[in-house]
């Protein structure tokens, strides 16, 4: 099994040819996000692969779905990751898995009968108890067009071969993935709260690592409002927090004017990368970090497999 896992990050690594094909990249988090990072997997392994030493902890300040997070500890390149999520109801879902409540809420989710009638009831009602918490908001990210939390979005009508509702409800699924995230719940941490109040104890940690993918506002930029309850974000003081950030940090940005600006006035370097959007049309996001050389075909060919894993 470990062979087999190593031939498959292997074959990723050396793999920078158009998107990635998502359907190939493991599937952990519950959430089903339009800004979901799946297609990101590949090559966040890329830059793990090339660190000179493990990180202490990994950190993800906008969290949402947490799918790098997860991978970074599922396939063990860390040892702890911290999520920081300012929506309440997003970050309910993690707080129940930490908890230790995450079997709980899948028996939740295979013991409820989806109707349009029982997802409505389900939704109005208003519990300040974070497992219902959970289970509402996991309700309505899998009903929901899209996946979309923030206000203005709705039930899906005909979904896939006109199923509807049930188009991106997988009970079976779900409850497995929350099991999962259940045997690694003592190597995750949720804060609630601004991203960029973030503590000194992570910024000044040489040994901690950042992957950073805010919602994508900058420059005008009208998807990251449409898509998110708490879209709003002041990307120059983001910018300036990652300056200060004494580990490494990786960001993923909407490819706009201002964000090159915000970037190149900190001396961070850019990579653009293939990616497919939900609608599987192809087109290119916004890599920023310190040093991107790693993402280069000529630097990757040449590239071992580190043993610190």
């Amino acid at each position: 099994m470990q062979q087999e896992f190593f031939a498959t990050v292997e074959s990723n690594l050396t793999s920078t040819s158009g998107p990635i094909n998502v359907a190939s990249v493991p599937q952990r988090s519950p959430f089903r996000y339009p800004g979901g990072k799946t297609w990101f997997v590949p090559t966040f392994r890329r830059w793990m692969n090339q660190l000179a030493k493990r990180p202490s902890v990994f950190v993800e300040p906008f969290a949402g779905g947490a799918t790098i997070a997860l991978t970074a500890v599922c396939e063990n390149w860390v040892d702890h990751a911290v999520l920081i999520e300012l929506d309440p109801d997003v970050a309910a879902v993690w707080q129940t898995v930490v908890a230790g409540d995450a079997p709980q809420l899948a028996q939740k989710i295979l013991a409820f009968d989806l109707t349009v009638e029982n997802v409505k009831t389900q939704l109005l009602c208003d519990s300040s108890e974070y497992l219902d918490r959970a289970f509402k908001t996991i309700l309505k990210n899998r009903t929901f067009h899209g996946g979309i939390l923030a206000a203005g979005s709705g039930l899906i009508k005909a979904g896939e071969a006109g199923k509807g509702i049930s188009s991106r409800w997988y009970p079976e699924t779900l409850a497995k993935r929350f099991n999962a995230l259940h045997v690694i719940r003592d190597r995750l941490t949720i804060l609630c709260g601004d991203s960029l109040a973030l503590s000194d104890d992570y910024v000044k940690d040489s040994h901690a690592i950042f992957f950073i993918d805010p919602p994508y506002t900058a420059g005008g930029k009208k998807a990251g409002k449409r898509l998110y309850t708490f879209s709003e974000i002041d990307h120059s003081a983001l910018f300036d927090l990652c300056a200060n950030v004494n580990g490494e940090f990786v960001m993923t940005y909407d490819d706009a004017d201002e964000v090159h600006a915000l970037a190149q006035k900190r001396g961070f370097d850019t990579r653009l990368i293939a990616m497919k959007n939900t609608h599987h049309a192809e087109m290119s996001e916004l890599v920023i970090g310190r040093n991107l050389s790693w993402l280069d075909a000529a630097h990757l060919s040449g590239n071992g497999w580190h043993a610190f894993k």
